[in-house]
């Protein structure tokens, strides 16, 4: 998502070192017994929720690794930064980790934007990049369709959300009119939408009506007044916390009491308190995993979370922790933290157990993974379903 996303940069020379247990060519950097890992993430600013979700899953997946023996008999040693939710903060925070502290992997940041804004760095170095929820296709491939070598992710990607909230809105609610409402500066909401919407159509349904609002916009009355005149059976809303919430209350407020349902930007404890826990009364996510699955690695997880921090884990919080141990297992396999050789072992990942789902990564470097549809009730996420890809 163009808000949400963390990364990993592996720096090829002082990678090499670190873990053949030599000097990284002459230049400072972790002891022998040590590995580097950078974490840029928005710990401040407009996404904050997010980096701070990112980065309680990072530590716990560090502490874990490092009381079971580190990667390779080496501890894992963080050094983070705060982007702040701004593009320029996350390309000096990357520079930082890089070129100051020789880190051998950089974890970060939460947003597509702050992730995008790395990329070109993580080329030039030669470093790998690992978003953990960084949606937006851009981060992997360009335009042209050429893809970032050095760039990866533990999220999916948007179009699948989007695939999937317009195939449970057909199958799952029998939905035949719907209406979108997105950020129209939006990158993450822009794809998302124009997935929906051709799936969507492609099932039979009409799209009734397209509005548009822009971050930071806090009175939605006049659009929702639109929308409503249409008479739609659903709204589609692929936006971030800070607006769906101030969104969702309006139009209960104002009548519109049909289903709503977004992506994973919604999720975060502040959407129920910008929202109401009633007014998010039947609405739906597509998100990365679901705290009430059964299966017993995740139920595992969230049992240490819970210990941890005295709370369920979220979706970032999951996403956060996976990309750690995706991390590690390059490493292990690549036995090196050499950049290109964790950059081989990361696009070559295939069937991993992880807590978001089994992972093999794909020749965009994005996993391929089943996604998860969770439901609000009084306030709190309900297990809906599981969509596989």
């Amino acid at each position: 998502m163009k808000k949400k996303l963390s990364y990993l940069l592996a720096t090829s020379a002082l990678a090499a070192g670190i873990l053949a247990g030599c000097s990284p060519k002459g230049e400072g950097g972790a002891s022998s017994d040590e590995i580097k890992i950078g974490v840029n993430l928005e710990l401040s600013g407009q996404v904050a929720s997010y980096g701070q979700s990112l980065e309680s899953g990072i530590d716990l997946a560090i502490e874990e690794i490092n009381a079971d023996g580190g990667i390779d008999g080496k501890k894992i040693v963080p050094v983070k930064v705060d982007n702040k939710s701004d593009l320029t903060e996350a390309t000096n925070g990357a520079l930082k980790l890089i070129d100051q502290d020789k880190v051998s992997a950089i974890i970060g940041a939460a947003t597509s934007g702050d992730t995008v804004a790395q990329v070109q760095i993580a080329n030039d170095k030669k470093t790998v990049l690992l978003t953990p929820s960084g949606t937006a296709p851009n981060v992997t491939v360009n335009d042209d369709g050429s893809v970032n070598d050095y760039a990866f992710r533990t999220s999916f990607i948007d179009p699948f959300q989007g695939n999937v909230a317009a195939n449970f809105a057909s199958e799952k609610l029998n939905i035949k009119k719907a209406a979108i409402f997105a950020d129209s500066a939006s990158d993450y909401a822009k794809g998302l939408a124009a997935a929906f919407k051709e799936t969507f159509e492609a099932n039979g349904g009409e799209i009734v009506s397209e509005e548009a609002y822009v971050a930071k916009d806090t009175d939605f009355s006049s659009t929702l007044t639109n929308i409503k005149a249409k008479k739609p059976e659903f709204v589609f809303i692929p936006g971030y916390y800070e607006e769906v919430g101030l969104i969702i209350k309006q139009a209960r407020e104002m009548g519109i009491t049909v289903p709503f349902m977004g992506a994973d930007g919604w999720d975060s404890p502040k959407l129920i308190e910008l929202a109401g826990a009633e007014n998010l009364n039947n609405t739906y996510i597509t998100n990365h995993y679901s705290s009430e699955d059964p299966d017993e690695s995740i139920q595992k997880f969230v049992t240490a979370f819970n210990d941890k921090y005295s709370k369920s884990p979220d979706a970032f919080n999951a996403l956060g922790y996976d990309s750690v141990y995706l991390l590690k297992d390059a490493m292990e396999r690549a036995g090196s933290t050499d950049s290109e050789k964790v950059k081989d072992a990361l696009a070559e990942t295939k069937d991993l157990s992880l807590i978001t789902g089994v992972v093999t990564i794909d020749e965009n470097h994005n996993p391929i993974k089943s996604a998860t549809v969770l439901e609000y009730k009084d306030g709190k996420q309900v297990f809906n379903s599981k969509v596989n890809p």
